[in-house]
């Protein structure tokens, strides 16, 4: 699920939660005060951020960053290192949980609800829908009496999935957007900077408290040339995720520039930005463009089109602006990519990819082919993957894999069923899934396949790990563009090649594909469907509203805050386990069947790193009891050694916690007894999720030393968290950092250090040694 926060009318503050053709005609203009960014009071930041900056050129996402400075001349920002306290343009049950412990009448900006992780796509949206909201009625009405009491407005379950709904309504350029989603950048497709966090970060901007960001890097990508055949804009981050790899964006802002941007729908930019999130990337954003204002003027926002025409200057970088690092794609010489299977970087030209599945030995079949989700799912991708599907009825064939479709929202739904893609896509065999995340996040049941079956499926999904489509380990989902997915689901083989390889049509005649085409805006402009999903305009706090948390139920659990944190050193903390190679959120805290304990944080801790590969035995949420002597399942031996009073950490690998910006899967780790992570690396929002519930995120100062540690190890001591805790200036401390050492005793007795290095700023260590970033704000 997942909230959003729009603009406040007198404020620059968002904050989003989640449980989360130039020539069209436009929608009615609205009344758009509360979503037009505060242009003249960012414009006066940035410029007294620029005199303490000596008037240096600009990246775009410094200017915008540096504009929402809460005081924006008390701070030389530099990059990579300085911690910036920042007030967000305002952009799960988890979140309205912990903003129930803030004890405030009602958020302190307009907050909004969105309803999208659990709707499960079977039969066909209108089945789909009816059962999942009778499955989940505790769930929902929890969420509706919040949204009443609190005064937040309330998306209901099939209006849509966040990011769709974010961009349509809530987005505009020169925001600082927060939301409780790893895929929230896809917001900047519309000049925003909208990042990703975990719910404890949305609670504190809709407690009105400055939210804190190192000031990333910037990555500047060139674009150059226009797309054209099959190429689409999913192919400029497919390709780009595999020359950065899944974390080489960490702690850096990708920002496009260049003459190539120009050419390119705001939807499209969007669907790059999205997929940002899969190199780590702090956010990735694109300039003010024509694209934009059309689509502003498009989805009722004239005003917001016109106020950002009026500051174009700020949406853009300085002249002579310099970037950390420039990577240049030439869209003419782009080509389609298929990327996976298991994880996105794995990039490979649609030319070779033929090749790849022969040599790894890959059944040529092409099982399930699905388009949509929160990446994918414009009109110009519906309108595109309709012109190939046009193509096959008209030859009278249909899809040889199961097609699905999966609309981003009630918008788009209706837009493309009055335009007529809708019919010809179900004529192709195609099935319209409900307006929600569905498949991409595990919401899923298949009737296709034997459990364990190894079997393909293409998707214009963003994310592809084990399990976390279909729950089988097996399933081989390869990323990539919703016009390839169509072309390769009516071919049914793997190594189709559409650029190059025939189709056979019902009287047995090759006949080849023409490259997709569509409208980026619908020409008859957008419709809303059905208005009964929308939340009312204003919403107003309705304290008398009574949130009733049933004791015994399974799905809902009212939080109790979290103890306080050690007053000195670490001593006696067992290594319950080392996690070895890819160890992403959904391997900590699986999705799927999983997300309907959401709200209930001690059943939704069952599943606390089921998916993790142990180090020293090869196994899968496997470890040994080192009390007992016994193997057992990773939450059943941490929750032994809680019982026990025995603080336990895991040992982890590179890039720990990559993924969504699930907060369970830190919650869950505090809520189990362990006040400690080390890593080899970490992904960010992960990161700082650990450090919003109280962990201590530590990562080796020598990655080698992660080969050292091993599962039934203990920290004897530790040296340098009484100085963290105490405020006290420890071994190489920076404002933004420090060592701490650990003497680490093995079960034969032999002793060893490792030194290892925080990133705790002076707020954090504070949230640290009060439990939580809560128990901090609540002082």
């Amino acid at each position: 699920m997942s909230f959003l926060q729009p603009l406040a009318r007198t404020s620059s503050r968002w904050s989003h939660i989640r449980t989360l053709a130039s020539s069209a005609s436009s929608r009615p203009a609205r009344d758009c005060s509360r979503i037009t960014p505060p242009y003249p009071k960012l414009v006066s930041n940035l410029e007294k951020v620029k005199r303490v900056l000596d008037n240096r050129p600009l990246t775009l996402a410094e200017k915008i960053l540096y504009s929402h400075l809460t005081e924006p001349e008390g701070v030389k920002p530099i990059r990579g290192q300085t911690y910036l306290k920042l007030s967000p343009d305002a952009s799960a049950q988890m979140a309205i949980l912990q903003f129930m412990l803030a004890g405030m009448p009602t958020t302190a900006v307009p907050t909004s609800i969105h309803c999208d992780h659990l709707i499960v796509g079977h039969k066909g949206a209108a089945q789909d829908l009816v059962k999942s909201v009778e499955n989940n009625k505790e769930i929902f009405n929890f969420l509706e009496s919040a949204a009443e009491k609190y005064g937040m407005s309330f998306w209901k379950p099939g209006s849509g999935i966040i990011h769709q709904i974010v961009l349509e309504n809530y987005a505009a350029p020169g925001l600082l957007m927060l939301g409780t989603d790893s895929h929230t950048p896809n917001a900047g497709g519309l000049g925003a900077i909208a990042i990703g966090v975990g719910g404890a970060d949305a609670v504190d901007a809709m407690a009105n408290i400055p939210w804190e960001l190192k000031a990333p890097e910037v990555i500047g990508v060139k674009l150059t040339g226009k797309l054209n055949g099959w190429t689409s804009p999913k192919d400029v981050i497919l390709h780009l995720v595999g020359k950065l790899t899944v974390r080489g964006g960490t702690g850096h802002i990708i920002e496009y520039f260049g003459p190539g941007i120009e050419t390119l729908s705001c939807t499209g930019m969007g669907t790059i930005c999205n997929m940002g999130a899969e190199v780590g990337a702090t956010t990735s954003l694109f300039p003010f463009v024509n694209s934009m204002a059309s689509y502003l003027h498009a989805t009722g926002r004239g005003p917001v089109a016109e106020a950002a025409r009026h500051n174009a200057n700020f949406l853009r970088a300085d002249e002579g602006a310099v970037y950390d690092k420039v990577i240049e794609i030439n869209l003419s010489e782009l080509e389609p990519y298929i990327n996976g299977p298991f994880t996105p970087d794995l990039a490979t030209p649609l030319s070779k990819f033929a090749d790849v599945v022969r040599k790894n030995g890959w059944k040529d079949e092409v099982k399930v082919g699905l388009i949509g989700s929160c990446t994918n799912s414009s009109y110009e991708d519906m309108d595109r993957v309709t012109s190939l599907a046009k193509q096959a009825v008209e030859k009278g064939i249909k899809s040889k894999a199961g097609f699905f479709i999966t609309p981003g929202s009630e918008q788009i739904r209706a837009t493309i069923e009055r335009d007529g893609q809708t019919g010809v896509l179900e004529k192709v065999g195609g099935v319209v899934l409900a307006n929600a995340c569905g498949p991409c996040i595990g919401q899923w049941t298949r009737d296709d396949l034997n459990d364990k079956e190894e079997n393909a499926i293409l998707t214009s999904f963003n994310r592809n790990f084990k399990n976390r489509n279909d729950g089988n380990s097996t399933t081989m989902n390869f990323l990539t563009s919703p016009e390839l997915v169509t072309a390769m689901s009516l071919s049914g083989k793997l190594t189709f090649n559409p650029l190059t390889d025939p189709l056979v049509d019902a009287s047995g005649n090759e006949f080849m594909l023409q490259p997709p085409y569509g409208d980026n805006l619908p020409k008859d402009g957008f419709i809303p469907g059905n208005l009964s999903y929308m939340p009312a305009d204003v919403s107003k706090p309705n304290p008398s509203v009574e949130i009733n948390v049933d004791p015994k139920s399974t799905r809902l659990q009212v939080l109790e805050p979290f103890g306080p944190g050690p007053e000195g050193e670490f001593t006696d903390l067992q290594v319950l386990l080392k996690v070895k190679g890819k160890c992403t959120t959904d391997h900590i805290s699986a999705a799927g069947p999983w997300l309907k304990y959401k709200g209930h944080l001690e059943n939704i801790s069952n599943n606390t790193l089921n998916g993790a590969l142990n180090a020293d035995n090869d196994k899968v949420n496997v470890v040994k009891n080192v009390f007992t002597g016994e193997e057992g399942a990773i939450h059943e031996v941490g929750r032994d050694y809680q019982k026990l009073g025995k603080p336990w950490i895991v040992v982890t690998d590179h890039n720990y916690g990559e993924g969504s910006a699930r907060e369970h899967a830190a919650l869950q780790m505090r809520y189990l007894g362990c006040p400690m992570i080390l890593a080899r690396s970490f992904a960010r929002i992960h990161q700082t999720n650990l450090k919003k519930q109280g962990v201590l995120p530590l990562t080796f100062a020598d990655p080698a030393d992660w080969e050292k540690m091993h599962g039934g190890d203990v920290i004897e001591s530790t040296v340098g968290v009484a100085d963290l805790v105490a405020g006290r200036p420890g071994k190489n401390d920076t404002p933004e950092g420090g060592e701490i050492s650990l003497v680490v005793r093995r079960p034969n007795g032999e002793k060893y250090e490792i030194r290892a290095l925080h990133t705790m700023s002076k707020d954090q260590v504070q949230w640290f040694k009060k439990g939580s970033a809560l128990n901090a704000a609540r002082g």
